[in-house]
């Protein structure tokens, strides 16, 4: 039977009460005319169905974590405080054992405008199966693999709201690096990744001050977002090394600038859904984009269940050297909804690489609250690639099960 390792228990609960008593202590000094304490916590099991290629990876995973939020508002709500820490431990790889700030973010709201600063997390974007404009934020790879996991971003933003539209600026003065499982741990993109030794373009390299500008609005039934962004990218080249005589691979961050636009629009049963961008770093040039349609059909049956159909195409005009995978593919989709009292919802989704038949990748997403305070959940994702010079090659033995008993308080 797998021990948790106590090193990384101890250390993370320590730097956690460590956040938490100093939070505390600066709430304590504020006149505050609310405060809340809310947050989560988990433990989750994942089984992997095959062996793995690496024989120290493991069969099975348990792990962990705690997400508590601390939150305090004063001045008829004008000035509030958010503080949303993150701690994970898990058994086998001590990579994905970390501590995260999401939140620690301070915000003044005035009569048309806002100010946050601190660190945050931001999310740009519409499309279900991929999100190209979202790149404020670094993904936490090691949470997951979908990109909704993200690393907190230290920011300053300022949002100007007016009846044309709200538009954002964000000055991002530190860079966060990609996070990845360690050699012991599974869905890792190849066993000589030296994680730890990036390549920055920037001299500067995570001091480097990167900004951003949105514009958004709602045209009636549309939703439309431009936006610009000009720093460091989140998202590495790995690149090849000799060392010792054998290949390594280096995370690469170049610098760049990203042109992106999405947009949602409701008609009837139906949301459409898009997201586009140019990105130019000193390697190439390319456009990607997603795009398609979610129609929900309501009642099925004359029953309470709501049932979805999603398709989505994506395209990245890198062809086989884009570093994300939907260079030319296709997402089916269906969202189950039983409006009932437990809030069940199932997700299943399959992508298809319309070059390679042998490529393709799919997932499972299940919930339900068993009370008031607790709630189950199953996740479960499967790979397939025959080609190595593809993304999913490297997560081909990887298919796994998830489940999560999470605790709310």
């Amino acid at each position: 039977m797998h021990q948790f390792p106590k090193r990384s228990i101890l250390s993370a609960t320590l730097k956690i009460a460590v956040g938490m008593t100093s939070l505390m202590t600066i709430f304590s000094g504020i006149a505050s005319e609310r405060m809340e304490f809310t947050g989560k916590a988990a433990f989750e099991q994942r089984f992997f169905i095959s062996d793995p290629i690496n024989p120290v990876q493991p069969d099975s995973q348990a792990s962990i974590y705690l997400e508590p939020e601390w939150y305090s508002s004063w001045n008829d709500g004008d000035n509030s405080l958010l503080f949303k820490p993150f701690v994970r431990v898990d058994e086998r790889d001590h990579q994905r054992s970390h501590v995260d700030i999401r939140e620690l973010l301070w915000m003044k709201v005035g009569y048309d405008w806002e100010l946050r600063a601190g660190v945050s997390k931001v999310f740009w974007g519409q499309t279900e199966s991929q999100h190209l404009v979202d790149v404020i934020n670094q993904t936490d790879t090691i949470e997951a693999l979908d990109g909704e996991d993200k690393l907190g971003q230290p920011m300053v933003n300022v949002s100007f709201i007016r009846d044309w539209g709200t538009t954002s600026i964000f000055l991002l003065p530190y860079f966060r690096e990609r996070t990845w499982a360690s050699l012991q741990g599974r869905l890792r993109p190849g066993p000589k990744l030296l994680a730890d030794d990036p390549i920055f373009e920037s001299d500067q390299e995570k001091h480097h001050i990167d900004y951003a500008l949105r514009w958004s609005h709602t045209l009636g039934d549309w939703d439309v977002g431009l936006s610009y962004f000009d720093g460091t990218s989140r998202e590495p080249y790995l690149e090849p090394e000799l060392r010792d005589d054998e290949v390594v691979l280096r995370p690469l961050y170049l610098q760049m600038s990203q042109v992106g636009v999405d947009v949602l629009s409701v008609w009837e049963s139906w949301l459409f859904k898009f997201e586009g961008i140019y990105r130019e770093n000193s390697r190439e040039n390319f456009f990607a984009l997603t795009g398609g349609f979610e129609y929900t059909q309501v009642g099925v049956f004359d029953s309470a269940i709501d049932l979805g159909w999603l398709m989505e195409y994506q395209y990245d005009e890198r062809d086989i050297l884009a570093t994300t995978p939907g260079q030319n593919d296709l997402m089916f989709g269906t969202r189950i909804a039983f409006n009932d009292i437990e809030g069940t919802e199932i997700l299943v989704a399959y992508v298809q690489d319309l070059d390679n038949s042998d490529s393709f990748s799919g997932f499972i997403e299940a919930s339900a609250r068993i009370n008031d305070r607790f709630k189950w959940s199953l996740d479960a994702w499967f790979f397939n690639s025959e080609e190595p010079q593809e993304i999913l090659y490297s997560f081909r033995k990887d298919d796994f099960v998830q489940l999560a008993l999470e605790y709310y308080f």
